[in-house]
């Protein structure tokens, strides 16, 4: 039985589920499209191929080996992106929490089932058809759970819209011992500097007491000073809407002092290393075309 325990986003690293580019299909259509990113690409001809999305993961998975973490790897579904494992579940102290993801995602979750197949059920939830909640916008941090949301009257018009209020409420519900802390994220159909898709596109702590974060992405300026408060403003590393853009804040974290980076992320990577922080820099520009980066692409399973 794997003994699942996640209590935060930066605690040692034992077990993940690792995405996979392999057998990743064609190049979407433009109407297939689930955020602006993706589709700025589709228009331009720029979107990723497969091969170079394989080499990006098995350099991810190259860092994990270094690591001494055990890696789950998605069965391979044909001709279907299986990149973010993120969206599709998360765990919560020692309970895996399925993702009520898009309808035509539903594969992927069954692709990973020989992994949920060897966890004690009565740890296994699957939330009600009207809680939406998608694992970007979740992030267990200690006595916290902060949730990425959107309030907006018009939320079932965003495709980029993952996470309800009703997902905010029944995490809340299902640990009752926590605090629940939501935000309220800034969201767009056509600009992907203005979309912050999940949580982890506006922020991700790293180390102990240490923060990445991007302003704008929060519709309230009252949620970004709550993590201002809570961090300390000298803690937290501010990016700017091009760096958002390139997704600066959706680093992985396999200890409290070691962060795997994107190799461009050269301000960041920068300020991390100042910080005491071992960086471990891999390619990960072409998946990241895709709206989704480091973080997306993990599933934490276990952490010390």
């Amino acid at each position: 039985m794997l003994q699942l325990n996640v209590k935060n986003e930066t605690s040692r690293l034992r077990a993940v589920i690792l995405g996979t580019a392999i057998n990743n299909g064609p190049t979407p259509k433009i109407e297939e499209a689930y955020d602006p990113k993706s589709l700025e690409h589709i228009k331009a001809g720029t979107y990723p191929v497969e091969a170079d999305m394989v080499k990006e993961m098995e350099a991810f998975n190259q860092v994990f080996q270094k690591y001494d973490v055990q890696v789950y790897r998605p069965e391979i579904i044909e001709n279907y992106n299986q990149i973010f494992s993120r969206d599709i579940g998360f765990v919560i102290d020692d309970i895996f929490i399925k993702a009520n993801i898009l309808p035509d995602r539903e594969r992927e979750l069954e692709a990973i089932q020989y992994v949920i197949d060897q966890i004690d059920p009565n740890k296994v939830v699957r939330p009600p058809d009207n809680v939406h909640i998608e694992g970007g916008d979740v992030m267990p941090w200690n006595d916290y759970i902060f949730i990425g949301t959107y309030k907006g009257s018009d939320y079932k018009d965003y495709i980029t819209a993952r996470t309800n209020m009703d997902g905010v409420n029944f995490i809340k519900e299902l640990f009752p011992n926590k605090i629940v802390k939501e935000f309220d994220l800034v969201k767009s159909k056509i600009e992907p500097r203005d979309n912050a898709l999940h949580l982890d596109c506006c922020f991700q702590p790293v180390g102990t007491n240490k923060g990445i974060i991007y302003k704008s992405g929060f519709r309230e300026e009252a949620d970004y000073m709550f993590l201002v408060n809570l961090f300390g403003k000298e803690n937290l590393f501010h990016i700017e809407r091009e760096e958002m853009y390139h997704m600066n804040s959706n680093v992985f974290s396999i200890a409290p002092d070691v962060v795997v980076s994107e190799k461009n992320f050269t301000r960041l990577n920068t300020w991390l290393r100042e910080q005491g922080f071992t960086v471990e820099e891999i390619p990960y520009a072409e998946i990241a075309k895709q709206e989704g980066l480091l973080r997306c692409s993990t599933l934490p399973l276990i952490r010390d």
